[in-house]
């Protein structure tokens, strides 16, 4: 009896040695697994091998890296995960659906671009990436896309037709939360700027903060006191704040967000004193009064109607995109033609006084800001990385995991 229990407890030591051994070899795998997937990323933009495997900040949420450990997380539903191919058991083709699609869009319409990443912003800066922004108001419950900061968002419609393609393939699997932030990602890499590894598992909001969303955005009008406090009661400090403001390196910005510089800054009847002479003149003469004043009304996203009744064919996406991207007077961030890579004419601008919003030109107003644009304009490569750091955090602010939230099928409605 006594020779059976020892033997049985022999046995017993034996499997857990093996199991342990087995946990390391699935760490190695895994690891392997993600730098194959990231060296063929590499190997088609050079841009993204900025990052090493000591580049990125620990994320807040726990995080497991076993074979094992995701099967159970995608099993049991666990609360507080956000992984790395989140859905490779249940959509294995998820990531590749959206970066194929946003691509394809972004070849006829390269402004989705910005689009994306400022839908991205400010879904993410209240309350968390979870989707919120992009639903519709109801009775009870009034949308954030209808709060004065959003009023001018786009991208909207460039998310309905990713989830129907995501629906398609795996229906009511993969999150509007996750399309947002992974198309943002792709549509920094498509504009010149780095790619970042991202963990996903997030799940939909089923609320809309639209009263969150009109105090909490920072705005262009906003002075260095007020972009810090801003940013930093979401967790970013100055280096971070100043980074992140970087994604003004892309798209255009309507004449109504800085007019008043150039006719009635602070109320004075004049120019802001600050901006360059020969810069102030050029901005003038493409936004006057005028046009300040009788700009055409914010274009409306496609209703989720429209975009179901249509076929997802190029020729009916691309129209449909053009009259919902009409743009307004505007000045694209790169004025001066494309610079050598994201974020190079931005931050060399400021030094320039040539910032055409006040909340950028008000980096240069503080020491360690302005530090910062200084270091930011002699490297991009330093700006590539902080800034695919900082998105990495943007991207992981507030997000809800299961069992909270729930995975829309319609990205416009609570299911």
């Amino acid at each position: 009896m006594d020779f059976t229990r020892k033997l049985s407890f022999l046995v017993f030591l034996l499997c857990i040695l093996i199991s342990l051994q087995n946990q390391d070899v699935d760490d190695i795998n895994v690891k392997l697994e993600f730098s194959s997937r990231t060296d063929k990323y590499c190997s088609r933009d050079s841009q993204y091998s900025i990052f090493d495997d000591h580049s990125f900040p620990p994320l807040p949420l726990f995080a497991t890296t076993s074979v094992e450990g995701r099967k159970l997380q995608q099993q049991t539903a666990s609360v507080g995960f956000l992984i790395y191919d989140y859905y490779q058991q249940t959509c294995p083709q998820a990531e590749r659906i959206i970066r194929s699609s946003v691509r394809s869009l972004f070849r006829k319409q390269p402004q989705i671009a910005p689009a994306l990443l400022r839908l991205a912003f400010h879904d993410c800066f209240v309350e968390g990436c979870d989707a919120s922004v992009l639903l519709d108001s109801v009775e009870g419950m009034h949308s954030e896309k209808e709060s004065p900061p959003n009023e001018s968002l786009k991208g909207f419609d460039v998310i309905d037709i990713v989830k129907l393609e995501l629906e398609e393939a795996c229906p009511g699997v993969v999150s509007c939360a996750d399309a947002v932030v992974l198309a943002a990602r792709e549509s920094i890499v498509l504009s010149g700027g780095p790619f970042y590894p991202l963990k996903t598992g997030r799940r939909d909001s089923v609320s809309s903060f639209a009263e969150d969303a009109t105090f909490e955005l920072p705005s262009p009008q906003d002075d260095l006191s007020k972009i810090i406090e801003s940013f930093s009661s979401k967790g970013f400090d100055e280096r971070e704040t100043v980074s992140l403001l970087g994604a003004h390196s892309t798209g255009v910005i309507h004449c109504k967000f800085f007019v008043n510089r150039l006719f009635n800054f602070s109320g004075t009847n004049s120019s802001d004193p600050t901006m360059d002479s020969e810069f102030l003149s050029f901005l003038r003469s493409k936004c006057n009064t005028n046009q300040a004043s009788l700009m055409s009304p914010i274009s409306k996203s496609l209703s989720p109607s429209q975009l179901i009744s249509t076929s997802l064919s190029p020729s009916s996406i691309i129209h449909k995109l053009s009259s919902s991207l009409v743009e307004e007077p505007a000045i694209p961030m790169d004025f001066e033609g494309p610079g050598e890579s994201f974020g190079t004419l931005y931050y060399r601008s400021l030094l320039q006084g040539r910032g055409i919003l006040y909340v950028d030109q008000q980096l240069t107003a503080g020491e360690e800001t302005k530090t910062w644009v200084q270091a930011y304009a002699s490297d991009v490569s330093l700006f590539h990385k902080d800034f695919g750091t900082t998105m990495m955090k943007l991207s992981n602010l507030g997000v809800l995991t299961a069992p909270m939230g729930q995975i829309r099928k319609d990205c416009r409605k609570v299911s």
